[in-house]
């Protein structure tokens, strides 16, 4: 079993919703880290101008560079799931692992002197439940579990990678993307709104 995320990108308003139920969901007080970022963006041009969005977390790579490049052992992927996991007592704060990963899943929390990312809400999972994201998306456009089985769910058209994150040859992510037609553009630019 390989677990991941899906999202859809034709269904995300860009409320931001699932960010601050991840940063609630860690305690994180100050402005800097954000282990779960929506990030908005323009495409084409008029009179075919759209904006879309992305939600992105760790992708829990099947190649994850932060797992390889931690000198401690602190960021280790899980062999039952798959998810890559952070442990809070091994780490040095070098942040190699935040220089390594392309999609800027790892930060560094001023406040805490420590590295945050994602774990998929590992301790909720373990007692049946989904991760918060995904139950705060009030579009239901993120959802996760075993990969095969999100590609039944939700069919052929998902892709692994849209032109506005980075490429999926390197690091492998588990993350499928229900592109928006905006999405699928190569003539895109961050907005902030």
């Amino acid at each position: 079993m390989t677990l991941g995320f899906y999202f859809d990108a034709a269904r995300c308003a860009g409320c931001h919703v699932c960010q601050v139920a991840c940063k609630d969901r860690m305690d994180l007080q100050t402005a800097g880290a954000v282990p779960r970022r929506v990030t908005t963006f323009e495409a084409g041009a008029y009179p075919e101008a759209s904006i879309f969005h992305m939600s992105i977390g760790c992708n829990h790579c099947e190649k994850p560079a932060c797992v390889a490049n931690c000198p401690t052992g602190a960021m280790y992927k899980d062999a039952e799931s798959g998810i890559v996991l952070h442990d809070d007592d091994v780490c040095i704060g070098c942040r190699s692992c935040m220089a390594s990963c392309p999609y800027g899943a790892p930060q560094f929390d001023e406040e805490l002197q420590l590295i945050v990312k994602c774990d998929s809400c590992k301790a909720l999972r373990d007692a049946g439940m989904n991760p918060v994201c995904v139950d705060a998306c009030m579009m239901r456009a993120l959802d996760f579990g075993d990969i095969e089985e999100l590609k039944a769910k939700y069919g052929d058209d998902a892709v692994g990678e849209v032109p506005a994150i980075p490429p999926a040859d390197k690091t492998k992510p588990n993350l499928l993307i229900k592109a928006s037609t905006a999405a699928l553009r190569e003539d895109f630019a961050e907005i902030v709104l």
